[in-house]
């Protein structure tokens, strides 16, 4: 069974640790079925340690580190102040072990600490992009992403950038109809956006916004087979089509026509994930008309043609760990 451990200590930042413990914690619905079991998790540090203003008794020492899967590393809460050696050794120690290793927030200051970020590309919160490149000359630093995922070592943005990491890595072991079933669960959107074309952005509306689109996006998401246009659109939300582009743009950041795509696109890899249907039947299902339509798009929104992406997002699972037991 896949494992993941939460390496704490003094000094964390609760947000990003509870955040990671409700995604990974929690199987998504039952009317969603996993290639894989779900994650087993585990939280390792120090006997009992302080995340803000709680105290938390965690599972396992760090010396478990290396016995996992994947080690999440929340938010480190005081980026002037060095992260404890011994996490610091344990985190290295996970990663030399063959461990997938992941920062949240400022968390990656503790894995440039390992050495783990050098020769790297890699982020961290906006605030602090420039102290990481300043005590850190070998780590490439880029400050405009929301995540970076580089091989084994992922890195992500602050506090919401974190959830976006989060699921990209459901994404990546149980495909994207699971990581979204667990967006749902927490009620955010299902950012697929890195930084890298593979995963591509979903514009929603902020769930407070009260207007026309609040009721007419779900409709369309159960049109996509439709050849929608911006005038049904509009004619559906009682809008000029000026007005509709307008609220889109405030909503969502894009035009009605490029969010729609990004909708069918969307759709288009979560069938290819799950179903044997050819790519003449996932066009005509995702309105984009012809396989040679889809292919066109899909190549130049995801960065490969479907068959690609089919090939290696399908199914996909943990790779084979041979190194240790698993923390109990």
């Amino acid at each position: 069974m896949a494992t993941v451990a939460l390496a704490v200590t003094d000094g964390m930042l609760h947000f990003e640790l509870s955040l990671a413990y409700e995604v990974f914690g929690t199987a998504p619905p039952g009317t969603v079925r996993t290639a894989a079991p779900w994650y087993r998790l585990s939280v390792c540090g120090p006997d009992a340690v302080t995340v803000g203003r709680f105290r938390l008794e965690p599972d396992h020492g760090l010396d478990q580190l290396p016995r996992a899967d994947t080690v999440i590393v929340p938010g480190w809460a005081d980026v002037d102040v060095a992260p404890p050696a011994e996490l610091v050794d344990a985190v290295r120690a996970a990663h030399e072990a063959g461990a997938r290793v992941a920062s949240l927030c400022t968390g990656a200051f503790v894995l440039a600490a390992a050495g783990l970020l050098d020769g790297r590309r890699a982020t961290t919160h906006w605030a602090h992009t420039q102290v990481l490149a300043d005590r850190h000359p070998r780590v490439t630093v880029d400050p405009d992403v929301l995540y970076v995922a580089d091989d084994t070592v992922l890195t992500s943005a602050g506090k919401a950038a974190a959830m976006d990491l989060c699921l990209h890595l459901v994404r990546l072991d149980h495909g994207s109809a699971v990581a979204n079933a667990v967006a749902r669960r927490l009620v955010v959107p299902p950012h697929r956006d890195g930084g890298q074309a593979q995963f591509v952005t979903t514009p929603v509306p902020a769930p407070d916004q009260h207007q026309p689109l609040a009721a007419l996006l779900p409709w369309v998401l159960e049109r996509l087979d439709q050849p929608l246009t911006v005038e049904d659109l509009a004619r559906r939300a009682r809008l000029s089509s000026r007005h509709l582009s307008r609220h889109f743009r405030a909503a969502t950041g894009t035009t009605p026509l490029q969010w729609l795509l990004v909708q069918r696109i969307r759709r288009a890899q979560e069938l290819l994930e799950t179903t044997d249907d050819s790519v003449d039947t996932i066009a005509a299902t995702t309105g984009m008309g012809t396989a040679t339509t889809l292919r066109r798009h899909f190549n130049r929104t995801v960065g490969v043609p479907p068959d690609a992406y089919r090939r290696t997002f399908r199914a996909r699972t943990f790779p084979a760990r041979t190194s240790g037991a698993r923390p109990s």
